[in-house]
Parts: structure tokens; C-alpha cells; sequence
């Protein structure tokens, strides 16, 4: 490959680093064809790039942004997931692939400028899905204007309650 294709590569890697939220790196060492294809697929449907990426190219597309923080583990084969939208569906996938192929290994990633390792990788995939957060925060929205609409109007069923028993007395009574 020639020094202009390099760099092509490396700036276009780079651009794909500023966008994501979740850069995760992982050891693809001892996994064939086919169980890589899977892992493809399974990332692709998570809107996640999966990609090889030789270790000099991650180094020059690392300088000047977060992930420049993890460039220490740049050793060995190295592939790269690449989330712009959910971090939590990407890490999902691999937490979930690590357990079916015990070869394939996450060596750490970095989560909106924060490196996170892959106790944090597992940690995240454990959490419900961005969709499902969000639907959690508006119930809880939800939930409190509704609470305070039935206080409110229980307060004055009380009183129409204890006027009908005052008027129920009196109708005794005569």
C-alpha cells in the first residue's frame, strides 16, 4: 500500500473517530472467517462499524482526538467497533460474543472522551438500551404530574364526601 493511500485511510479514520461517541478496540486473534462475518453482521444491525485496522494507521488517525487516550493498546491485531448513535447496543454485541468465542478479547475502549475498559465495556452492556432509558425518564415525568392531579382531586372529593355524610346526618336526625 503506498504512503498516499495511508493517509487517506488515516484521515477517513479519523473523521470516523470525531464523530463516535464509543470507540471500542478489541483482539480478533484466533477467530476465523466465518465467526468474524458474524460478528460483522451483529454490529452492522447495531449501527456499528467493525473494522481491521492496521496498528500504524490507528496511531496516526488517533492523534489530535480521544482516542489518542488508549494508544497504549495499540498492540497486536487490532479491529476497531465505531458507534455514533447508542454505546450501549455495540457493547451489547461484543460483551455477548466474548462469551461465545473465549479467543475474542476487548481490550478497552473510550466512551465520550473518557477511557473505559473492559469491566466498563461489560458494566455498559448491561444497561438497557438508550430506547428503553428514555421511555424510564418520561414515565417518571409522567408519573409525578399525575400523582399531583390525583392529590389535588382528592382533596375535594373528601370534602364533597363529608358534606354528603353532614347532609345524610341532618336528613336522619329530621
Amino acid at each position: 500500500m503506498d504512503i498516499h493511500k495511508k493517509k487517506q485511510i488515516a484521515e477517513d479514520l479519523q473523521g470516523r473517530f470525531e464523530k463516535s461517541t464509543l470507540v471500542i478496540l478489541t483482539d480478533y486473534k484466533g477467530l476465523d472467517v466465518a465467526a468474524m462475518n458474524v460478528l460483522r453482521r451483529k454490529l452492522r444491525e447495531a449501527n456499528t462499524e467493525y473494522q481491521v485496522v492496521k496498528n500504524s494507521l490507528l496511531v496516526r488517525a488517533s492523534e489530535g482526538n480521544d482516542v489518542a487516550l488508549i494508544k497504549d493498546q495499540f498492540t497486536g491485531p487490532s479491529a476497531i467497533a465505531l458507534s455514533q448513535d447508542d454505546p450501549v447496543a455495540p457493547a451489547k454485541v461484543l460483551a455477548d460474543f466474548v462469551q461465545e468465542n473465549k479467543k475474542f478479547e476487548i481490550k478497552g475502549g473510550v466512551l465520550n472522551g473518557k477511557i473505559i475498559d473492559p469491566e466498563g465495556i461489560k458494566a455498559l452492556s448491561s444497561l438497557p438500551s438508550r430506547e428503553v432509558l428514555l421511555a424510564q425518564v418520561l414515565s417518571a415525568m409522567n408519573a409525578v404530574p399525575t400523582s399531583l392531579v390525583t392529590a389535588l382531586a382528592d382533596v375535594p372529593r373528601r370534602f364533597v364526601n363529608v358534606l354528603q355524610a353532614i347532609k345524610d346526618q341532618k336528613e336522619a336526625q329530621a
